[in-house]
């Protein structure tokens, strides 16, 4: 018998203004790339089947993109463990997108927000603005923005 998880039953999703936020920042790319993490990039940011050489449509990178969001979603679903609005969760999902699910499973902005620090998460997310031990603007005008989404409504 499959295994039925809540989160298949009731899943909560990334809202459009983190839709938008996710696409502004990683842009779309057809062609693979190496991104400032050496990590093979295409479409919206999709890692995880990139082959150097591959080309996609614009529709398959919307398609990678709801794919990789389904499992960020989850992951964030999973991971905290205190109530947040529809803003909130689309700012730390779009967050997780960009460092990984490892890196915020174990990140101080996580231990800090289920201890029920809210205002922590913003000041946090501005110290992931490094990629290969340097800052980078791109990350830093990121982490802003997805500071003003998880204000935005605060409970």
């Amino acid at each position: 018998m499959d295994e039925i998880f809540v989160d298949d039953v009731f899943p909560r999703h990334v809202n459009d203004d983190g839709i938008a936020l996710i696409k502004e920042f990683e842009g779309l790319h057809l062609t693979p790339y190496l991104c400032p993490g050496k990590v093979w990039t295409i479409g919206y940011g999709h890692t995880r089947t990139v082959r150097q050489g591959m080309r996609i449509t614009k529709e398959q990178a919307e398609a990678l993109l709801r794919e990789d969001l389904r499992l960020f979603e989850r992951g964030v679903t999973r991971l905290v463990t205190v109530k947040l609005n529809d803003n909130q969760f689309s700012a730390l999902v779009c967050f997780a997108f960009n460092i990984g699910l490892g890196n915020f499973e174990f990140s101080t902005l996580l231990k800090l927000l289920n201890r029920g620090w809210y205002d922590q998460v913003p000041v946090q997310l501005l110290r992931w603005d490094h990629a290969n031990g340097e800052t980078l603007g791109g990350l830093r005008r990121r982490r802003l923005a997805e500071g003003q989404l998880w204000k935005r409504g605060i409970l």
